[in-house]
């Protein structure tokens, strides 16, 4: 357990200013301007007070403070979407975390799935104990997001349907395509179910693996969604895609041109059919 130093009513009054006029995380500019000084001042400032505990420095020139009350630097990130939107920004989060969110699923993920137009060096990183996996998409392709409080701020987060179809998409952003199907599954039964919305967002996504998947998924949970499946039966695109591309390739479905794995085609088949 490390021990918090103390701080002098100057330094105390400062870091107080600069975390009011902050949103749960800091960094170097913002603090140089909040406390009208050089950027080379604010940082050494930040380190110092990194130093003695009433900062984590997450990342170079990223900082989250320490509670004021605390009486240890032993502490969890509270609120680490705010980390990743920073981190990763311009960025929503999706996937699992999104479907926790939207209560999509009762799994819960230590690690936050975060989509992002920066260009990344990691798509798996661990930073301050928090794990994030990270994609890149394009800037055209950050929409279906909402705004969300996340403790002093808001973060986008994917909305229900873009959720589904970034999981349909890539299904290890849902962590794989057994819990992906579930939570598309919690979705189709609940209120945030919009077809019109699910085609439209798969249309200008431009994936075709994602209309071979949805149109399969949609076929064998809700059959009586007849045009939403002639939808995705009309937007099929040549070659064959994997209903989940970490798995072995096993049965081909032709009308779908559409890989499946052993174990959908002998247990999750019967289960969903």
């Amino acid at each position: 357990m490390n021990k918090l130093l103390g701080l002098g009513k100057l330094e105390r009054r400062r870091l107080t200013r600069i975390v009011r006029n902050t949103k749960g995380t800091i960094t170097v500019k913002e603090a140089a301007n909040i406390l009208s000084i050089t950027p080379i001042r604010a940082a050494k400032m930040l380190a110092r007070w990194t130093k003695k505990g009433w900062l984590l420095r997450v990342r170079r020139g990223l900082y989250v403070p320490i509670p004021l009350e605390s009486r240890t630097t032993d502490i969890s990130l509270e609120d680490p979407w705010l980390v990743a939107v920073r981190l990763f920004a311009p960025c929503y989060i999706g996937g699992w975390s999104a479907a926790e969110y939207w209560d999509l699923t009762d799994q819960i993920y230590r690690t936050i799935v975060v989509l992002t137009a920066k260009k990344i060096r990691k798509r798996n990183d661990v930073i301050s104990g928090i794990s994030f996996l990270a994609r890149t998409i394009s800037m055209k392709n950050i929409f279906g997001t909402k705004n969300v409080w996340c403790g002093v701020a808001k973060v986008l987060v994917s909305n229900p349907t873009r959720t589904i179809i970034d999981m349909l998409s890539d299904p290890q952003l849902g962590g794989g395509i057994r819990p992906t199907v579930d939570m598309f599954n919690n979705y189709l039964s609940s209120d945030n179910k919009q077809m019109d919305l699910l085609i439209e967002y798969a249309q200008r996504l431009s994936n075709g693996a994602v209309f071979k998947r949805l149109g399969f998924l949609l076929e064998r949970l809700v059959p009586e969604e007849k045009e939403a499946i002639n939808s995705c039966k009309s937007a099929i695109t040549k070659g064959n895609a994997e209903l989940d591309p970490t798995l072995e390739k096993f049965q081909l479905v032709t009308k779908w041109r559409l890989w499946l794995p052993k174990s959908w085609s002998t247990q999750e088949k019967r289960k969903y059919s």
